[in-house]
């Protein structure tokens, strides 16, 4: 594992958080509760943004301007939650400032942006990492944990799902290509990255979408396949709920989590000639849906002076951008400024080495 120069201490952990819109707000609201971390600042686009979320945190500085933010040296690691097309931007401007970075997924719009925040970290020896708190969530650590031992032999298909009916305005982020809008990056990335999870990259994309006028996907099925012959049916959708579930079929038994995969309250284990057996989360692992596992786990590498999470490492975060690139392709979805799928049109970002 790579060390980063400036490891953190006992001390309290002092985030910065950049953006101030929902997820922000959820975030923060986890990270307030840990007693080993301290939200020291909040930057947002406007300085009057920024104060209102300072003061409903109890957040002692608020910035009008990202940079002022990136600069903060009493800033360990920065949370940005913007929408997923300035992920690129917003990480990039905080890694090369010096700062350790938490971005929200989709990472980014595509592969070429990641590879580009993944190389700039690497250059500069920061901590760098995917906010994919799946990964991190304990009864999913469990479940891997089962599947890597062999509980239902050797993996044959993955299914999950992920939709809701999201009636916006074609203005809305989830509409809007300008903001890579469209099912896929902002809820297909959970079924991809959970069939990645278990299987890893796979070897073959087919898929289909229904488009909206704006040019971004309604809805998205895809098919992955494994040279070992392993099959993952994936679904997403704004216009319509689906049960956000997911079955794992082995050689030997089967796994499935009847709902909220991506942050389970429980799960079934199948074993062939067996009884059941269900998997419950700890109640003290707090409430549905927190966020302070992946706090936890960025403050843990940050202190024992790693540069990127075991749980979360950026080579499986790159794999899941290039699968969620291929089925932009098949699917035909271009966003603003690329020239294809993977984004070649985008310029290069500055790689500067502390």
């Amino acid at each position: 594992m790579s060390r980063v120069g400036n490891a953190v201490t006992e001390r309290s952990v002092r985030w910065g958080i950049l953006a101030t819109g929902g997820i922000a707000a959820t975030f923060t609201a986890d990270l307030v509760d840990l007693p080993d971390a301290e939200v020291v600042a909040v930057a947002s686009r406007t300085r009057a943004g920024a104060e209102a979320f300072a003061e409903r945190f109890g957040i002692p500085r608020a910035y009008g301007d990202w940079d002022a933010l990136a600069r903060d040296e009493d800033v360990d690691v920065v949370y940005v939650a913007t929408p997923h097309s300035a992920h690129r931007a917003a990480a990039g401007l905080c890694l090369r400032a010096g700062r350790n970075v938490l971005c929200e997924k989709p990472f980014t719009l595509n592969v070429r942006e990641a590879a580009e925040l993944v190389a700039l970290a690497r250059e500069n020896g920061r901590f760098l990492m995917e906010a994919m708190w799946m990964y991190c969530n304990p009864m999913v650590r469990r479940l891997k944990a089962l599947v890597d031992d062999g509980a239902i032999g050797e993996v044959r298909t993955v299914q999950a799902d992920f939709g809701l009916a999201a009636e916006v305005p074609p203005s809305h982020r989830l509409r809007d290509p300008a903001q890579g809008g469209g099912a896929l990056l902002d809820l297909g990335v959970y079924p991809v990255s959970f069939a990645q999870l278990l299987l890893g990259e796979p070897s073959g994309v087919t898929a289909r979408a229904v488009l909206s006028e704006e040019g971004v996907d309604l809805q998205t099925g895809a098919l992955l396949s494994w040279e070992n012959g392993a099959l993952a049916s994936v679904h997403c959708s704004i216009v319509g709920g689906t049960a956000t579930s997911a079955s794992i079929t082995g050689s030997r038994g089967r796994i499935d989590v009847p709902d909220g995969f991506f942050f389970p309250d429980r799960f079934v284990l199948h074993r062939d000639g067996r009884d059941p057996e269900e998997f419950t989360a700890d109640p003290a692992d707090g409430p549905r849906a927190s966020y302070r596992h992946q706090a936890r786990e960025v403050m843990r590498a940050l202190r024992a002076g790693e540069t990127e999470s075991p749980l979360v490492p950026l080579d499986g975060t790159l794999a899941v951008m290039r699968t969620l690139d291929a089925v932009r392709d098949r699917i035909g979805v271009r966003y603003p400024g690329e020239s294809g799928a993977t984004g070649e049109g985008a310029p290069a970002l500055e790689v500067t080495p502390a």
